[in-house]
């Protein structure tokens, strides 16, 4: 860590920009921008992405991290310090629900790595029945999920080495794709056409429906509101780090878009969508070793990383949610007792069966869907309109700070704005843009896809309302 040198227990905000952008980024978001908006015509969005929606979110997240320093940052204690318990409950309960699509989705990702690093491609993989993949998908989803009942903290620490490792490949792919036609001027790259009507997107239904995606790539920079005030005054580093991650981010985004826009060309991107969506990074590493006479060295590399980042961060989705929500204040006063069992290594027993049941049947449906490729197509796609629900809570829980301005105003603390029709603005902005892209989102020419994007959340909405209702119904026949 950077430090000040007029005050060694403060953070540069530098530092904090760095930080935060290592948490929000990865190079799977340049791809799938790429993909799903049709080349560099993504760049457009990225920008008003960026602009419109990404830098107030940040700066809310930023005053709400300040406010409630002691919290730790998470979004439950936010709501329930501006909203009450109950509503705490609900914040938490969609946090966990969540992650309950992200969790199948990892199993996937990490099978799918593994055939990467092992033949360098998915021919094999892919060209097995749906139904395989999926009882495979299964068996690891079942083990990992006996893991994080035993309490092993070691993947926890693997977690974090792949998440650096990822990012740090994310970064040089991009340095060494601009540099690859000067070490190999005829290895056959696409010209990047620079008429401005050419990064224009096309505002059809394929567009709007794929606004989520963004959304879901931008989303998660809460997770660095505990270090607001670690920041020497925070009130003048700390939008300056922000929008310093914004800048970074968007530079990002702009520059591995033109680094894919040499290699691939959308309309055979377009013609092979699963493919492309299922596995791009794997080629466009594959593609990067070309160009520098190494074969598949970078796929390998790339490969394993993702292997152990998407199976450690699959324990870790079913252990660290799940606390967040069965041990919180809240979930002795909402959730039925039997489901805050602990078992002798401190893990919630009942409540890993219940992600079992849930992420599991979600799994086992999935075996309809044609192939493997269709299957990771698919999930992506409903991370995306899922996922990002747990955001709105954020906006629910600024909108309520402010509405309550009097109540916890402090000269120490930092505030985006001290204009509150400038602030309920940027919060129903955020809400609204949040909401509607997910719904949007939900849209989807084929029907198992379409019945999965709607019924995924109603089920989980549902079953988070049932709960307290089991609960009292409990607290009634003992009184």
């Amino acid at each position: 860590m950077i430090e000040s040198q007029n005050n060694p227990k403060k953070m540069m905000w530098i530092t904090l920009a760095m930080m935060a952008f290592s948490t929000v980024w990865s190079f799977g978001n340049v791809v799938n921008g790429f993909v799903y908006f049709d080349g560099a015509k993504v760049v457009f969005s990225w920008i008003l992405m960026f602009l419109l929606y990404f830098v107030p979110y940040a700066l809310m997240v930023g005053e709400l991290g300040s406010v409630f320093k002691s919290s730790g940052g998470g979004v439950s204690s936010w709501v329930n310090a501006t909203m009450g318990p109950k509503w705490a409950y609900y914040a938490g309960w969609t946090y966990w629900a969540c992650h309950v699509v992200y969790i199948s989705s990892k199993g996937t990702g990490g099978l799918r790595a593994m055939a990467w690093g092992i033949f360098t491609n998915t021919k094999w993989y892919d060209s097995l029945p749906t139904a395989w993949t999926q009882f495979a998908t299964l068996a690891v989803f079942l083990f990992f999920c006996w893991v994080a009942s035993r309490g092993i903290p070691v993947l926890k620490n693997l977690a974090t080495v792949a998440g650096t490792s990822m990012f740090i490949m994310s970064i040089l792919f991009i340095v060494m794709m601009f540099a690859a036609p000067l070490i190999n001027p005829h290895a056959g790259y696409y010209n990047i056409n620079w008429n401005w009507k050419s990064f224009l997107p096309t505002f059809n239904v394929k567009y709007l429906t794929s606004l989520s995606i963004l959304v879901f790539a931008v989303g998660g920079c809460e997770k660095i509101s505990p270090y607001v005030n670690k920041v020497k005054n925070p009130s003048k580093n700390f939008p300056k780090a922000m929008i310093t991650l914004a800048i970074m981010v968007m530079v990002s985004a702009i520059l591995g878009t033109f680094a894919m826009a040499m290699m691939f060309d959308p309309k055979v991107v377009n013609a092979h969508m699963n493919e492309y969506i299922s596995n791009g990074p794997y080629i466009a590493f594959q593609r990067l070793g070309d160009y520098y006479h190494v074969n598949s060295l970078f796929v390998y590399i790339y490969a394993w990383c993702n292997v152990i980042g998407q199976f450690s961060t699959l324990v870790l989705s079913i252990d660290a949610p799940l606390r967040m929500l069965l041990g919180s204040k809240e979930a002795k006063d909402y959730i039925p007792k039997k489901l805050l069992k602990v078992n002798k290594h401190g893990a919630f027993i009942n409540g890993i069966w219940m992600v079992v049941i849930l992420s599991g049947a979600l799994i086992v449906v999935q075996a309809l869907l044609p192939d493997a490729q269709s299957v990771m197509a698919q999930l992506i796609k409903l991370n995306s309109t899922t996922m990002p629900l747990r955001y709105l809570w954020v906006f629910i829980a600024f909108i309520a700070l402010r509405k309550q301005k009097d109540k916890f105003e402090d000269k120490n603390n930092y505030q985006m704005t001290h204009h509150q029709g400038l602030a309920y603005t940027a919060g129903w902005w955020c809400f609204i843009v949040t909401l509607a892209c997910c719904i949007l989102g939900i849209y989807s020419p084929d029907p198992l896809t379409l019945f999965l994007n709607v019924a995924t959340p109603v089920i989980l909405v549902a079953l988070g309302l049932i709960l307290p209702t089991i609960k009292k119904h409990q607290d009634k026949k003992l009184a």
